[in-house]
């Protein structure tokens, strides 16, 4: 197939190889990155000027097999909640969840920054690429109460680089305050690179900022450091290794969604502090929050001893 030649005949082709419909070399693809991949060929086509071959009947019918063939559910992030998966926000802490991921945290430089990052994530809902693109600058504060602003540029949403503001807690303010104090950072990238020597130990903090793929392997250092340390209870090996496998560097955002269903609070509000443009999304995040804590949950429960 000659580029920028594709026929309609072509891109279905495609859909059902990337489907797993049709033998195929390819790997198979999830249904919602099928409809990215479309989408991107589709632009490519109008900003060249030629007929979208998305566009055609017969891609539309192939689009529908596909996603009757795969099923349109995507694959969640397993949601890191403050205080865990508990129906009453002033229940203890339970299993993993940030309070004991952030008592996992080393109290060396590493830690230092590691607690300020879990923080400001969760206070901010960030998305892993506004997380390392935070600068020294971009933070504001503190002020008399000891809570600060942050100001991310621009975000996967933000399609016109308008900006947003973002509140940070005094707990956030002071873990910001401790790691920029022990590792020296005065200006430019907030979360940098650590690197420790074979024992551990700290070698050296640098001036260039994490990349957005470290975020998750982040996370999974800290569970296992958290289950290691006995702070998420009788947690099998097999049932850490579960988390850790579905944990993500979207699992805070998916938490702070849960809590704030959890707190009572409306959809609106949710979207407007987080920067969510999909109200589909955030409902997703909350459907299990919702499955657990809802009207079949609560006779199941009230009979379970019966």
């Amino acid at each position: 197939m000659v580029p920028g030649a594709a026929e309609p005949a072509d891109v279905a082709a495609w859909i059902r190889a990337l489907a797993g419909i049709d033998p195929s070399s390819v790997k198979t693809r999830a249904m919602a990155t099928i409809e990215r991949y479309l989408v991107h060929v589709g632009w490519a086509y109008r900003m060249a000027g030629l007929t979208d071959p998305t566009a055609a009947a017969l891609v539309k019918f192939e689009r529908k097999a596909a996603r009757n063939h795969l099923g349109v559910r995507q694959r969640q992030a397993r949601a890191i909640r403050f205080k865990g998966d508990i129906a009453d926000l002033d229940s203890p802490a339970s299993g993993v969840c940030l309070a004991h991921v952030l008592k996992a945290c080393r109290r060396d430089e590493l830690g230092m920054r590691d607690a300020a990052m879990l923080r400001i994530a969760y206070d901010t809902a960030a998305r892993r690429s506004e997380l390392v693109a935070i600068d020294v600058g971009h933070i504001e504060g503190p002020d008399s109460d000891g809570a600060g602003l942050l100001h991310i540029p621009s975000s996967k949403t933000d399609r016109k680089q308008a900006g947003a503001e973002a509140y940070l807690s005094p707990a956030t303010m002071a873990a910001i305050a401790r790691w920029r104090e022990a590792g020296r950072v005065d200006k430019g990238p907030l979360l940098r690179r650590v690197t420790t020597h074979f024992d551990g130990s700290i070698d050296s903090i640098g001036t260039e900022r994490l990349h957005p793929n470290s975020i998750t392997l982040i996370y999974r250092r800290l569970i296992r450091r958290a289950w290691e340390k006995g702070l998420l209870g009788e947690m099998s090996e097999a049932e850490r290794d579960r988390w850790l496998s579905t944990v993500s560097s979207h699992s805070i955002r998916v938490g702070v969604a849960q809590d704030n269903f959890a707190a009572g609070e409306g959809l609106p509000a949710i979207m407007q502090a987080y920067r969510w443009r999909d109200a589909r999304t955030v409902l997703r995040y909350g459907s299990k929050l919702a499955a657990k804590s809802g009207a079949s949950a609560r006779l199941a429960k009230r009979f379970a001893d019966q």
